[in-house]
This record gives C-alpha cells, structure tokens and sequence, in this order.
C-alpha cells in the first residue's frame, strides 16, 4: 500500500477524509511547507501501555544482552545475511 502525501493544506480541508483513511491502516504524510512532515496514525492504546508482562519480557532482554546471547549486525549487509539465516 503506497504512502498518501498531502499538503497541510489540504488535511485542513479534509481532515476527516484523511482521518478515515488512516482509520484504513494507510500511511498518510502530511507535507508542511519544504521542511517539515508529519505522519497521520491512529493512535492505539495498548501499543503504548507498559505492562507487567512487558517489563519481564525487557528484563530478560536485558540478561541475555549482559550473557552476551546476541548477534552485532553494524551493516546493511550483516544484518540482511542475518536475517537470511534466520
């Protein structure tokens, strides 16, 4: 699914076109003036809610990080061959 660019312009007058896009799980860019983009998502509660089970999921992450449990990817390259080898 391609990427929609708008102009700020442009959401002003259809925000709710625009938002029910996004509602559709499209991606849509927001162009203000040369500089400056936004991106319109929904926003989905449970992604940013830090449960008990999130934090023990992070803390063995954190232990097999310190037992050295982990594959170093520093290029493009790496990390495709990891990957690949997954």
């Amino acid at each position: 699914m391609a990427v929609l660019e708008i102009s700020a312009r442009q959401f002003r007058e259809k925000q709710k076109v625009f938002f029910e896009i996004a509602d559709t799980g499209r991606q849509i860019v927001i162009n203000r003036g040369e500089k400056q983009s936004y991106i319109l998502a929904p926003f989905i509660q449970d992604d940013f809610i830090v449960t008990p089970e999130l934090l023990a999921k992070l803390d063995a992450i954190r232990q097999q990080v310190r037992n050295g449990e982990y594959t170093e990817c520093n290029t493009w390259e790496e990390s495709k061959q990891f990957l690949d080898s997954l």
